[in-house]
């Protein structure tokens, strides 16, 4: 008997999609699919993933991001909590998108089951809303140190509005430049 493991809808930015898994429960436990290529083909189509990361944060409101691949390694990323829960963010930053330089939000975590799908040509970053964070990340390409780049977490145009006041940044991001108008 098969069973739909996930519920997946399309933001309101096109390409970006969020999956609510749906787990198997019974008086021993769950089990949850994480993962499953046939229930998430409308996000994926036909990527591979080439990577699986997994970060750990560990105090309340420590921003990660907002973090992209250039070029040849542009990534598309599918983002679950396993710990915790954050404010997941993606930034659409395709220049000739209708939604160039908007950005969608969701809150993720272990308990709500809830996944995120970011395709190629987004930046992507996180504020961490309860402290041991644990995010487990899917990549459609391999890291490559000289295409990486970033966003500025607190760029007025973006105007992203972080749920907590407070922040932890690394010196990366915080160097990170504003864009211009």
């Amino acid at each position: 008997m098969t069973s739909k493991t996930h519920d997946v809808r399309e933001a309101e930015i096109p390409g970006l999609y969020i999956a609510t898994r749906r787990p198997f429960m019974d008086n021993r436990g769950s089990f949850e699919r994480i993962f499953c290529g046939n229930e998430l083909e409308v996000a994926f189509g036909t990527r591979k993933i080439a990577q699986i990361n997994l970060s750990s944060t560990s105090f309340r409101g420590t921003i990660r991001g907002l973090h992209f691949q250039k070029g040849s390694s542009s990534e598309a990323k599918y983002i679950s909590c396993l710990h915790g829960e954050v404010f997941d963010v993606a930034v659409d930053i395709r220049p000739n998108s209708a939604t160039y330089l908007k950005w969608h939000a969701e809150f993720i975590s272990a308990e709500n089951k809830k996944s995120i799908f970011i395709p190629e040509g987004f930046a992507h970053g996180f504020q961490a809303l309860t402290d041991n964070v644990k995010l487990l990340y899917l990549h459609t390409s391999f890291y490559d140190p000289s295409l990486e780049s970033g966003l500025h977490p607190y760029d007025p145009l973006l105007s992203i509005k972080w749920p907590l006041s407070e922040s932890k940044l690394s010196q990366r991001d915080m160097s990170h430049e504003m864009l211009n108008p």
